[in-house]
């Protein structure tokens, strides 16, 4: 007698390739991970913020009708000027930040913002035959054209105001980053001794290939 398990799972269907109408709706705090970046091991702050396509509708479940497809991308969460953060925010509001405007930015800010992404697909490193959608550029929305309202509840979470309902409506690969951060250790072991260099956190962002 044999007891077989099988991967009967479907694949999620890509978003195809192309540029869409996008408005900003869900902002997570990934927290401080460590990753094995360039032959190095380091830690940085990783922040993933998610787009929501309002012309994109499907029905995922008929109970809830249409919704829009979702995209998000994570980010490491820096202003410096080679982070693909302010990168992206550059070319999001069409200027670059002062120094004074880089040095804290509130990224929550972003929540309802309307924009434009350009979505393309590209090979798995472990598995050139798979591939996934990957968010490659956000621009402003094009003079005159106007954005549907949006459609998803604004969805924010952070540690400052941790809401445990949030956290487990989230993929699994997220809730398992999350929980190998140091902001999450923290969380739950409040008497927890171990600190985050800031300051050596910037130097090792500038050599992150993110």
């Amino acid at each position: 007698m044999s007891i077989n398990a099988t991967n009967s799972g479907t694949p999620r269907e890509l978003i195809p390739a192309g540029n869409y109408i996008a408005r900003c709706y869900q902002m997570i705090e990934i927290g401080t991970v460590t990753e094995f970046v360039m032959g190095k091991t380091v830690q940085a702050k990783k922040v993933r913020i998610g787009w929501e396509l309002p012309t994109e509708l499907k029905i995922f479940k008929q109970e809830n009708g249409e919704q829009p497809l979702v995209i998000s991308k994570e980010y490491t969460l820096s202003m410096n000027e080679k982070a693909n953060l302010r990168k992206d925010l550059k070319s999001w509001r069409g200027k670059d930040f002062t120094e004074d405007e880089a040095k804290c930015f509130d990224i929550t800010k972003l929540i309802g913002a309307a924009c434009m992404l350009n979505v393309i697909h590209k090979p798995k490193v472990s598995d050139p035959n798979s591939v996934y959608e990957q968010v490659a550029g956000i621009t402003p929305m094009p003079k005159g054209m106007k954005a549907p309202s949006q459609i998803n509840k604004n969805f924010i979470l952070s540690y400052d105001s941790f809401d445990q309902e949030l956290f487990n409506s989230l993929p699994d690969f997220i809730k398992t980053k999350m929980q190998g951060s140091l902001e999450f250790d923290s969380m739950k072991n409040p008497h927890s001794k171990t600190l985050v260099d800031s300051n050596g956190q910037d130097e090792l962002i500038n050599d992150l290939p993110f």
